[in-house]
């Protein structure tokens, strides 16, 4: 009826509407058609919007959407929990890459399906904690990442016609590119830079000068260089140039700190000082090896300090001793001489007027030998000379003193009490005796080789030791951090098991009671719908009663009408309930018939 008075009514209010205006002309048409099409395109929108309201209310009205709705959130909770507490670790597999090298790392990744993030600051690649040995092992193979710096190789492709300067730079580049690379393989160094200053080779030797190389390492965290390998670095490269002198190597790491120092003459190297430590480490295991069969393990304790001399000396001596008597020395040479002078009776001197004498007159001696002369001879002077050269009592002694003798050893011991157990098994700490402590005292001189003449010193001392504290042995055992961990990873799986009760029990269960009711029993089956009229001996039971319980009836049947979202069991339960209240007579009677028909 609506619609079709509408439909007569409209024509006749445009007819009106068109006489009440009769100058409109063809902009009014033009207004009408536009305010049609406006009106087409809002009822369009409104059957559109109707149809997803109306859509909306059958799902709403599907028992069976809620339990879907329900069961989907708790498989999605229940699966990010899940997965938020078997997220992996990530790891750096590599940082501080080039370009080139980390699209080629990304691409590998990709390659063996292996997932992969960035760091917050982007420098750094980072793949699950597992696999992070395994991925380095297998990009190795692959060469990557590959380094910055190149070797000998840059000699391979040398151009035809290459200048001599182009040459000796090429040359230059590729000893330091291998010289980055041999640092490089120091565990400590994660990268080095090598910068040579080669200069130019000069036949003239006051213009000669010395090459000298500068070394930047970088060093993993937490990692650094001991002297030793420093000035392992050193030398090495050192020798890798020709001519370089040690002291022209300077090494800095990633911080700008020198690592070489300036060499006074006056220090220590590190080699001296490991050997002053090693000197130490020997002679403090010697003496705690033998205390702890005595003491037992961790009950003695020593120090030793070592007094190394490490200067180097020579000496060169020459003693000369005084001689013995003549019979105990030594003859190196023996000469003698001996010298006679005869005087003649005859004429002597230079012939001439002054020597010339007149003959003396012959005189035969009787005993003159035979064959002798009548001259006769007299001696006048007689000399012998002898010389003797004795050997000299002289000792040359050369002695040259080597570096690194003990000069002397200072030793402190300390010892702690005994434990003494008594005999109902109380255990007390009781000082050592004087007697133990004197052998203790000769066992560790015998042991560091005491030297009194060097100076060596001893101290035994008998004290009893502190125990260490732990902070967790007062908490109880609930506090520990060992149940406090265990706690959080129990806390953990309860929480996620209480949030699935949580929406199975909100959300599931009243869900599956909507989608599933439980089956009525036969009292409720028994019982008339509130539309249906109750008949009583063929009579309804609203006519028997009166009119103010039929009023009574429609308004409880209202009431349960507006109801009808709950339990269909429920609200015929409920309405039972409101019949016996109001009339107990027809339900009697109800029953009563239910009994006559069984029968």
């Amino acid at each position: 009826m609506d619609s079709s008075a509408n439909s007569l009514i409209n024509p006749d209010a445009r007819m009106g509407l068109a006489g009440a205006q009769p100058g409109v002309g063809a902009a009014g048409a033009g207004q009408a058609g536009g305010a049609a099409d406006l009106g087409g395109l809002g009822s369009n929108l409104g059957g559109n919007f109707g149809q997803r309201l109306s859509g909306l209310a059958q799902m709403r009205g599907n028992p069976r959407a809620p339990l879907i709705f329900a069961v989907a959130l708790l498989v999605a909770v229940v699966a990010g929990l899940f997965l938020w507490s078997r997220a992996p670790d990530y790891k750096v597999l590599y940082s501080n890459l080039s370009d080139r090298d980390g699209g080629a790392i990304i691409t590998a990744l990709q390659a063996a399906n292996i997932p992969y993030k960035f760091s917050d600051a982007g420098g750094a690649i980072l793949v699950p904690a597992e696999q992070v040995h395994e991925m380095r092992l297998r990009l190795a193979s692959q060469g990557l990442p590959k380094s910055g710096s190149v070797g000998f190789e840059l000699m391979d492709n040398q151009k035809f016609g290459i200048s001599q300067f182009a040459e000796q730079i090429n040359y230059q580049r590729a000893l330091e590119g291998e010289l980055e690379r041999t640092v490089e393989s120091i565990s400590s160094v994660k990268s080095a830079r090598v910068h040579l200053a080669i200069p130019k080779p000069s036949v003239f030797v006051r213009d000669k000068e010395a090459p000298s190389a500068s070394v930047l390492v970088n060093l993993y965290p937490g990692r650094a260089l001991d002297e030793g390998q420093v000035l392992a670095i050193t030398h090495m490269v050192s020798s890798a140039v020709p001519d370089m002198p040690v002291k022209g190597v300077t090494i800095l790491d990633q911080d700008g700190n020198l690592l070489t120092q300036p060499s006074t003459g006056s220090g220590l190297d590190a080699s001296q000082l490991k050997y002053r430590q090693q000197i130490e480490r020997s002679t403090q295991q010697r003496i705690d090896a033998i205390l702890a069969p005595l003491f037992g393990s961790g009950n003695a304790h020593s120090q030793v300090s070592a007094d190394i001399d490490f200067s180097h000396s020579e000496q060169t001596s020459e003693n000369y001793g005084p001689n013995g008597t003549p019979q105990q020395a030594a003859i190196r040479s023996q000469q003698s001489s001996s010298a006679t002078e005869m005087s003649q009776g005859g004429a002597s001197g230079v012939p001439g007027a002054l020597s010339n004498q007149p003959p003396q007159p012959a005189s035969a001696p009787i005993n003159a030998p035979n064959g002798a002369s009548g001259v006769t001879t007299t001696p006048v002077s007689d000399r012998k000379d002898s010389t003797t050269n004795y050997e000299l009592d002289k000792t040359v002694r050369h002695l040259e003193q080597p570096m690194g003798g003990i000069k002397r050893l200072s030793v402190a011991v300390v010892v702690n009490y005994l434990r003494v157990v008594d005999g109902k098994g109380h255990a007390t700490m009781q000082p050592v005796t004087a007697d133990k402590l004197a052998q203790v005292n000769q066992l560790v001189k015998d042991a560091m080789g005491f030297d009194q003449a060097r100076g060596d010193s001893v101290n035994v001392v008998n004290s009893p030791f502190t125990t260490e504290v732990d902070p967790n042995a007062d908490l109880p055992w609930w506090r520990t951090p060992d149940m406090i961990a265990l706690a959080k990873q129990i806390a953990t799986y309860l929480g996620i098991g209480a949030v699935a009760l949580f929406l199975y029990f909100v959300m599931v269960k009243p869900a599956l009671r909507r989608a599933f009711p439980p089956p009525e029993s036969a009292a409720a089956a028994a019982l008339p719908s509130p539309d249906e009229p109750i008949l009583l001996d063929g009579i309804p039971a609203a006519e028997r009663a009166g009119a103010n319980t039929v009023a009574e009836l429609e308004t409880d049947s209202e009431l349960l009408a507006l109801e009808s979202s709950k339990h269909k069991y429920e609200r015929n339960l409920e309405f039972a309930r409101n019949i016996a209240r109001q009339d107990p007579k027809i339900v009697a009677t109800v029953v009563k018939n239910w009994v006559s028909d069984e029968r």
